[in-house]
């Protein structure tokens, strides 16, 4: 069941916005879970060691912790002034 706010969603919100930022990365958590479990059980299923799989894995994952970086440490929530 998807989170309920309580008034009216608005980007210029600053508890908005880190609510949606937090969303938007458990997503791209997700994503990165499904994809790379159904890459590496194709890879192991097809004995392929093309040498690709662990570089997209590696690069996804620095990405997923920049993003992660980002949200959780860099990302300031201030009120925007009208």
């Amino acid at each position: 069941m998807p989170p309920r706010w309580p008034r009216k969603p608005d980007r210029a919100d600053p508890e908005f916005r880190r609510l949606d930022d937090r969303m938007n990365f458990a997503t791209h958590v997700a994503v990165f879970a499904a994809s790379n479990s159904g890459l590496w059980f194709v890879e192991t299923l097809q004995h392929r060691s093309d040498g690709w799989a662990p570089w997209l894995t590696l690069g996804w994952l620095a990405v997923l912790v920049a993003h992660g970086v980002y949200v959780f440490a860099i990302a300031t929530y201030v009120p925007e002034p009208d």
